[in-house]
């Protein structure tokens, strides 16, 4: 038992336990960028296109919710380095205003925010990953729910385990995700190519000045990109954090940004407006991958 435990954790000079830090950048740069890409870049265009109203507003609100999510994440780097304790806001409430806020937010979080957001998740990963094995009907609703507990478990226990091997298996992914994001975008590219730019007409055609809409597009963008803050979470297990932190960050959301834009151009470039707001998720996925 105290192997497995020495495994994990180890002493300080002075008695107390400690994680062991066994992130580099790399892995760093993998939590952050594999926690925030994921079905967000696949359902939000069409809640941020139908908010705005135009290809060209929805494409500044993409890019404003970058800049400002790469603020709030530069935010957190400094209070990771000034308070360095994993648990990130748990954490920095705690220190600011004692443990009732700080539990307060914890029990949100745990048994409300995060399981929902998860469930969302993995409920969208059932989608893409049955829907070749399924008409056009789409898997069963039964079927995907267990696939997708099925896979929030496998993840589950994978945390548990290790943190090494959740840092490989971060990096991989996140791999993977930025190749299958790449490919969506060389979708669009040839298109565009071609000289086919006709969607892209009057970009801001349409427009909406409604402030409530323009704001509901901006928390459709934001759901997109939410998990910058989640390096934070494993602070103590980073090496260096008063140096990794910021440099993830600085590598990590200007990467996202970059590539969601060109994801979305990639939509905008092969379908219109209308048929992208009366699309399935997986449905616009597939029509831009035939033009490869």
């Amino acid at each position: 038992m105290a192997e497995a435990v020495n495994n994990d954790k180890r002493l300080k000079d002075n008695g107390k336990v400690q994680l062991n830090q066994e992130l580099g950048l790399l892995s760093s740069v993998g939590i952050i960028v594999g926690s925030i890409i994921g079905s967000g870049i696949f359902i939000s265009p069409i809640g941020v296109l139908s908010n705005t109203g135009s290809i060209g507003l929805s494409l500044v609100v993409w890019t404003s919710c970058g800049i400002i999510s790469t603020l709030g994440a530069l935010a957190f780097a400094e209070l990771g380095t000034s308070i360095p304790k994993s648990g990130a806001e748990y954490a920095y409430l705690y220190e600011a205003f004692g443990s009732l806020p700080a539990f307060v937010f914890a029990w949100v979080k745990i048994f409300a925010n995060r399981p929902s957001s998860q469930a969302v998740v993995c409920l969208t990963f059932s989608e893409y990953a049955l829907s070749p094995f399924f008409d056009a009907c789409g898997p069963p609703l039964l079927i995907k729910k267990l696939l997708a507990a099925s896979v929030l478990a496998l993840l589950g226990a994978i945390n548990c385990y290790d943190v090494k091997a959740v840092a490989k298996i971060q990096v991989v992914f996140t791999g993977l995700k930025l190749l299958a994001l790449s490919i969506i975008i060389m979708g669009g590219v040839v298109h565009l190519s071609k000289g086919n730019l006709e969607y892209f007409d009057n970009a801001f055609s349409g427009s909406t000045d409604d402030p409530s809409k323009i704001a509901l597009a901006f928390y459709s963008g934001f759901w997109a990109f939410g998990g910058w803050n989640y390096l934070n979470l494993a602070t103590e297990e980073v090496k260096d954090p008063t140096r990794t932190l910021p440099r993830a960050i600085w590598i990590s959301l200007p990467l996202v940004t970059i590539f969601y834009l060109l994801t979305n151009i990639s939509y905008f470039a092969v379908i219109s407006k209308t048929e992208l707001l009366a699309s399935t998720t997986t449905g616009v996925v597939r029509y831009v991958l035939s033009y490869l």
